[in-house]
């Protein structure tokens, strides 16, 4: 680990890490959420004959909604969708994905965000999504960890991940951040490259069915395979980050 945070530092032209916030994606990072929403926009398709590539949603997780359409349009008619296309498909959508939706938290989720705050880091929340039924359940299910002033939402961005304009602005929400003061974890390909655009030190966690190969290929530093192997590891991890200097 410590050759890949050393390796980190010498590419981004940084003597250490200055660690201040840790940035979280939401979707399959804190909750369960993604069967819901690949369930939901498969039927969603599905019920208008567009076709869909073999787990496409988990592989578009992270874009905005408008840009998840317009690349099955694309696909299947050559076109993007127009305005009204785009607000049926989305209601949609929104509609299955609050009947398919557990709710449940990651196991380890919660875990991870309290050893965050009691190390005196800042949580901040990075997501494409714009489920009005998942970001209200954030302060329910994580009482006073996230506000607006730390939360950057598929609203917030006019380019959505993999550009790196959202985890940009996550730096900007912890407190006007350079790459190094933070660390992100994601676990989809899209985020990963957001992320990594951005210049931070990125941790997938593989709660998916994409296989490792497709997070380190976007860019990954590290892969854990859940969010409590990532708690087992994060103590010894925070303690190389503080140490690890070029």
């Amino acid at each position: 680990m410590e050759q890949i945070l050393s390796d980190y530092l010498h590419t981004h032209s940084f003597t250490h890490f200055d660690l201040k916030a840790v940035i979280f994606d939401m979707d399959g990072v804190l909750y369960d959420s993604m069967p819901a929403h690949d369930k939901s926009w498969r039927q969603t398709m599905d019920e208008r004959a567009l076709h869909h590539l073999t787990h496409e949603f988990y592989l578009q997780e992270g874009r905005i909604g408008k840009s998840t359409i317009d690349a099955v349009f694309q696909r299947n008619l050559h076109r993007d969708a127009t305005d009204e296309e785009i607000k049926k498909i989305y209601a949609r959508k929104t509609e299955l994905f609050q009947q398919y939706n557990s709710g449940k938290i990651l196991p380890g989720a919660a875990e991870i965000l309290e050893f965050v705050q009691v190390n005196g880091l800042k949580p901040v929340l990075v997501t494409g999504s714009g489920q009005p039924s998942l970001l209200d359940r954030l302060d329910i299910h994580f009482p006073g960890v996230f506000t607006p002033q730390t939360m950057v939402t598929a609203f917030d961005v006019e380019h959505g991940k993999p550009d790196p304009e959202p985890y940009l602005m996550g730096l900007q929400k912890g407190g006007n951040l350079k790459p190094n003061q933070a660390i992100v974890i994601e676990n989809a390909p899209l985020g990963i490259e957001s992320a990594v655009g951005a210049g931070i030190f990125t941790i997938a966690v593989n709660t998916g069915p994409l296989p490792d190969s497709v997070l380190t290929d976007a860019g990954a530093s590290v892969v854990f395979d859940s969010m409590t192997s990532l708690l087992k590891n994060l103590p010894d991890f925070f303690q190389i980050v503080r140490n690890v200097q070029l």
